[in-house]
């Protein structure tokens, strides 16, 4: 047997997979203890993914997964799977309003070029239709919901850090995608909704059975505090110029797209920038940081 791989029941896993998947495990490890969910609630939640995954996903030339096959698959005892078949949904997500509503406001309002200045920035809009016309934040909500009150949302946006007043009173967006300051519900929400799609894009380049999706990432180890300074604000400021971009685009596409009557697909692109200290920076470590890293899941491009 590889000294790469382990035997665990009736297959062989790869000890490379389960050191990668310790290290995804530990920061949401780290999360779930900071906020009060423990080891028994965990493996509560775990088994009913297990099963779900396996009742979906591993049907056998079409066919509805057994009992029995599904106990052997998971290694969870029959009498569970019995109970846990009829009952189990962990598909079901809650969907703040604010979240909902939100996004189709922030799309609008950074995609639809009667909200946008020259540089193709969102406008700040007047508060109200009299001042403002259609291109007012009061407007904007009429033109996404005639059931909600821009006066509720406005609220409730203050309240969450994404809009403010600038001097003249008009509303501005602070952040150029609907990502809550201030909010557990609402960051809670994108957080499942963001890393599901992070980790089913490489997960899937992984298993290997579909076409690549793009996951890429740039890694350097030797950096100082200064340079990490500069790096996060240009990856900011480019990865949101490129976010506008695709949101205008899909936005255009989507219009179009209404008048088929074909299958709709969803996708998600993301954006993020992690730095913490190199292990080698605390007291007795001498191991050399390495300088520069592209990586690429599963070693495909996006374009083969």
């Amino acid at each position: 047997m590889p000294s790469s791989e382990k035997e665990t029941g009736v297959t062989t896993v790869s000890t490379a997979l389960v050191s990668a998947l310790c290290k995804v495990l530990r920061p949401l490890v780290k999360l779930m203890l900071a906020k009060g969910i423990t080891y028994v609630y965990l493996t509560d939640i775990l088994k009913k993914i297990f099963v779900e995954v396996g009742d979906n996903d591993f049907q056998m030339n079409g066919k509805p997964v057994t009992d029995s096959h599904l106990s052997l698959l998971t290694g969870i005892h029959r009498k569970d799977i019995k109970r846990l078949r009829s009952t189990v949904n962990t598909k079901a997500e809650i969907v703040p309003e604010t979240v909902s509503m939100g996004a189709r406001l922030v799309s609008q309002w950074t995609s639809d070029s009667i909200y946008l200045d020259a540089k193709g920035r969102p406008k700040p809009l007047p508060r109200f239709i009299r001042d403002g016309g259609d291109i007012s934040f009061e407007g904007l909500v009429a033109s996404v919901s005639k059931d909600i009150r821009s006066r509720v949302v406005l609220d409730e946006w203050l309240r969450l850090g994404v809009v403010d007043f600038d001097d003249q009173r008009r509303v501005c967006l602070k952040v150029e995608a609907f990502v809550p300051a201030k909010g557990f519900d609402e960051k809670a929400y994108y957080f499942g909704h963001n890393l599901h799609d992070h980790t089913a894009a490489a997960a899937s380049n992984l298993i290997g059975e579909n076409r690549p999706f793009l996951e890429r990432s740039v890694h350097y180890d030797a950096l100082s505090h200064d340079s990490i300074k500069i790096l996060a604000e240009q990856s900011e400021l480019l990865g949101m110029q490129t976010l506008l971009a695709i949101n205008k685009k899909a936005m255009t596409l989507e219009q179009n797209d209404t008048a088929n009557d074909g299958k709709r697909h969803r996708i998600t692109l993301g954006i993020y920038f992690y730095s913490e200290p190199m292990e080698s920076d605390k007291p007795g470590t001498t191991d050399k940081p390495t300088t520069e890293n592209v990586s690429r899941n599963n070693n495909h491009s996006p374009h083969q």
